[in-house]
Order: C-alpha cells, then structure tokens, then sequence
C-alpha cells in the first residue's frame, strides 16, 4: 500500500481491462480476456468485430512492462486490429517509436470504468484461414469459459484453450 493517494487510485491491469471491454461492447466488439495463442502467447483481451475481423489488446500499466516487452509483435500474425491498452496516467509517447511500429498499432486508453480510443489500428487483414481458424478458437473458448460458468464440474474436460 502506497503512502500516496494518487498511486493508491491508479487503475491496475484488471480495471483497464473492464474499461477497454465496456468501450469496445458499445461498438459491438466483444472480447475475451486471457486467450491463448496458437504461439503460446496469451492475448490480455482477443475478440471479434462486428465484421469477424480479430482484434487483439495488449495491456501495460507500468512503464517497466510497455518499454520491457519484446514479444508484442507475435500477436500480430493473429489478428486484423492489434491495440495496446493504456491507463489515462502512463506516458504514450513511446508507443510512437518506430519499434512499437505506429503504422499497424492502435491505442486505448481505459480505466475502471470506461475508454477511448485515442489512436486507432490500422485493419491488417489476416489470410482467410487463419482468420476462419482463429474465429473458431475464440468460439470454442467463449463456449466452453460459459459451460463452464454454468457448471464448474465440466472444468476438466475439453480445455484446449
């Protein structure tokens, strides 16, 4: 626990996230927090657009954790939109850098309760395959997180996520 109100009100990972989700469901997208890749990666939150394009968000909350990340760029053979996720308080300037490739990257900025987008992502189209692959991953995930919900006793079954 932080001496310092301030630090003690700034969004965590979790908050960020409900505020991207919120956001992007007002505009039809839904998304999944936690998805694995096909890599071995795991998106923060992976879903699906209105059109079945993929959107992938990477979510930072520290400055360490956004200047520290080398893998980022492995999401982007997985989706058509990737956006990096962002509380109101961190410096975004990096993400202009060209290592963090502008071009092809979104940005929100989220908290607990809601989110904007203050730059967005460049649709990518992914090959008709590994689109139809990946929308089908995230169905069989979304079903099997609510059959789960539903009845916990499935949990041991089927879990190829």
């Amino acid at each position: 626990m932080s001496d310092s109100p301030v630090l003690d009100t700034l969004p965590d990972a979790g908050s960020v996230c409900r505020g991207i989700q919120r956001l992007f469901a007002r505009n039809d997208v839904w998304l999944l927090p936690e998805m694995p890749l096909r890599n071995g990666r795991r998106a923060d939150l992976m879903g699906l657009d209105p059109k079945g394009r993929i959107i992938i968000v990477e979510v930072k909350v520290q400055r360490g954790d956004l200047l520290g990340d080398g893998k980022w760029p492995d999401y982007l053979d997985f989706c058509d939109r990737f956006y990096w996720g962002l509380p109101p308080h961190l410096d975004r300037a990096v993400l202009d850098g060209e290592d963090y490739r502008p071009d092809c990257c979104g940005i929100v900025v989220a908290d607990g309760y809601d989110g904007e987008i203050v730059r967005p992502a460049p649709l990518q189209p992914l090959a008709a395959a590994r689109r139809k692959t990946e929308v089908e991953r995230i169905a069989r995930a979304s079903l099997r997180r609510a059959a789960v919900g539903a009845d916990p006793h499935c949990a041991p079954w089927g879990n190829s996520e």
